[in-house]
């Protein structure tokens, strides 16, 4: 049996702690689908839009050697998700685990045979941490994006 294995984020603002966790997940399945977070689904989870545009974080995490394929993440329900992807394993950083978030995750994914396995958060490297460094870099600039002007 060939266990698949899914490996949802943003993945904006790529970093060590994105690699970590997507070479740690390939290490645990079979084939592993990274499933990477719409714009418009951050904007209405977390409140506001990423760095990267989605179809450059896809072209990203879709080039790493050990990632079989993406899935853009156009829906905020990762039961949802499942029901496109058919996967056997969830992987989250192990910030999510004990968290209100992370317990209704494992609740909602043990009904369905979907285990949801941690691993260690890269607590040095985050992309909150470096947005913060790159709004302190272009306090009062505006940083364009296409068409769109972030601010901080």
């Amino acid at each position: 049996m060939t266990v698949v294995g899914y490996a949802p984020g943003a993945y904006d603002l790529f970093h060590i702690g994105h690699l970590n966790i997507l070479k740690h997940a390939a290490e645990h399945c079979d084939r592993l689908v990274a499933g990477v977070v719409s714009d418009e689904v951050l904007l209405q989870t977390k409140g506001r839009l990423p760095v990267v545009p989605l179809a450059e974080r896809l072209e990203i995490v879709r080039n790493l050697r050990f990632v079989d394929a993406v899935h853009a993440e156009t829906v905020p329900d990762k039961l949802d998700t499942w029901q496109e992807v058919g996967f056997d394993v969830l992987f989250k950083g192990d910030d999510w685990r004990g968290t209100p978030k992370g317990e209704r995750l494992e609740r909602d994914f043990a009904a369905v045979g979907v285990e949801v396995r941690y691993f260690p958060y890269t607590m040095h490297t985050s992309s909150t941490a470096l947005r913060k460094a790159l709004a302190a870099l272009t306090a009062g600039e505006p940083v364009h994006r296409g068409a769109r002007v972030l601010t901080s």
